[in-house]
């Protein structure tokens, strides 16, 4: 009964949190006031602060994010909506994730390795913009680290939904196929979301591009770790 009554509490906390802060996004409709961001860093504060440990949370936390399914899942009706759209731009948008997923991976890899950083870290950042299950997968089964895959996964995610409005403004980018391929490509669930306040047709590009991103890295990924000599 005791477990039951906090995993409701923690679900009842952080449902609220969330809410609280897609309030404050629709006045301040800035980057940095993203709710998954600020919900986010005002759970840390407080489960910090009181003390809670992350297996204490994830007794409601676990509930939450048992409902990540059947979103992803839900992300198939816009698709089915615009269905011919998307088939009459297969092949821009296949060439777009794909060069998106490459640039993604071999820049994290450079990055990684001119500041000297060890072979299992840049297996772990090498998934960085693929979305998390499958990066977790890619990474595990090339030797990195997963739980340290999570967190770059995060940092991609966060990072694009905040500086990817202001490139996408300074190239000028404003069609609906570049906003969708862009943020699938390289922010993957968080772009994805972010990508919905464009209109329905750039979110069901973004997750179009999100998974197809999945796929392209779990076959690529192998190989350019190989390319440039990781293991």
């Amino acid at each position: 009964m005791q477990q039951t009554l906090i995993a409701i509490s923690i679900v009842l906390l952080t449902v609220g949190i969330y809410f609280a802060m897609v309030t404050i996004y629709k006045y301040l409709p800035y980057p940095v006031f993203l709710p998954v961001l600020t919900t986010t860093i005002v759970l840390v504060l407080l489960l910090t602060l009181s003390h809670i440990s992350y297996d204490e949370y994830m007794i409601g936390g676990k509930w939450i994010n048992a409902l990540l399914g059947p979103g992803v899942v839900a992300l198939a009706y816009p698709l089915y909506k615009n269905r011919r759209v998307l088939i009459e731009n297969i092949l821009p948008i296949v060439t777009g994730v794909f060069t998106g997923m490459l640039f993604g991976m071999v820049s994290g890899l450079l990055f990684a390795q001119a500041f000297g950083i060890g072979e299992d870290l840049i297996l772990s950042i090498l998934p960085k913009s693929i979305t998390t299950p499958v990066a977790i997968q890619i990474s595990s089964g090339l030797g990195g680290i997963p739980s340290m895959t999570a967190v770059f996964v995060m940092i991609a995610g966060l990072s694009g939904v905040i500086l990817g409005p202001h490139i996408l403004k300074w190239s000028r980018i404003d069609s609906y196929l570049g906003k969708g391929i862009a943020f699938g490509s390289s922010s993957h669930a968080l772009g994805t979301a972010k990508t919905f306040e464009y209109g329905e047709l750039a979110g069901s590009m973004s997750s179009v591009s999100m998974t197809l991103s999945a796929v392209f890295g779990t076959i690529f990924g192998p190989i350019i770790a190989w390319a440039f000599h990781i293991f």
